[in-house]
């Protein structure tokens, strides 16, 4: 068995085992971040029959995935980098959910995307749950307005997306996300990362974004 493979499969065991800790019912999907490495890395994983990858590059991924997705269109795509309006009617044509939301600029263009290439995808809203100056994502103060403007787009909003300091404990912070999700009651939470991932899962998140734990350092 292929080391990555062999990654993967300890990644879900200790997601399984946490999640019987804490009695979660709900198995959160694990996003398999293979952004920056090439296909031929990510073969194995595919050839496995894991489904879900994430990319953060529209155009790398582009370049990637293209011919991938024609041999097995079962596989889900989730850009979980930073989407500048003028790549999205590449984003919608590639990608099956964005994670990464956080204007209505934005999610104006992805609406209109959607009905020009009759095609829905998944989005999640990105919080600048840290109130970072440096990062994206809305502000607390402005989530509940904005995703009422995306709903009235009719944007398929799951879930609301974070990414706590780094040098912090991520724990209050995946908290307060969870908080603000439920109170926009959406079934999806899109946070933990190689480095906190198991915190994530104490705090009922839905989707992992892992990339080093599974293919190694880039």
């Amino acid at each position: 068995m292929h080391e990555i493979v062999q990654n993967l499969l300890h990644i879900e065991k200790l997601v399984k085992s946490k999640q019987e800790d804490f009695k979660i019912i709900k198995k959160p999907i694990i996003i398999a971040v293979s952004k920056t490495f090439k296909i031929d890395k990510i073969l194995p994983l595919i050839d496995f029959g894991h489904i879900h990858f994430g990319e953060n590059k529209v155009q790398e991924a582009l370049d990637k995935w293209t011919n991938i997705l024609d041999e097995r269109p079962n596989i889900k795509l989730h850009l979980i980098g930073k989407l500048q309006t003028n790549k999205v009617k590449f984003a919608i044509k590639l990608f099956d959910f964005i994670h990464s939301v956080d204007n209505q600029k934005l999610a104006k263009k992805i609406c209109e995307e959607e009905k020009k290439q009759k095609k829905k995808i998944k989005v999640f809203i990105q919080v600048n749950i840290s109130n970072e100056i440096q990062k994206s994502g809305v502000e607390k103060k402005d989530l509940k307005d904005f995703y009422i403007y995306c709903t009235k787009l009719g944007l398929d909003v799951i879930g609301l997306m974070c990414l706590p300091p780094i040098d912090n404990d991520p724990t209050p912070f995946f908290k307060e996300l969870k908080l603000l999700n439920d109170q926009l009651k959406l079934p999806e939470l899109s946070m933990g990362m190689s480095a906190d991932f198991i915190k994530a899962v104490e705090n009922n998140s839905t989707y992992l974004r892992i990339g080093s734990n599974i293919f190694g350092e880039r």
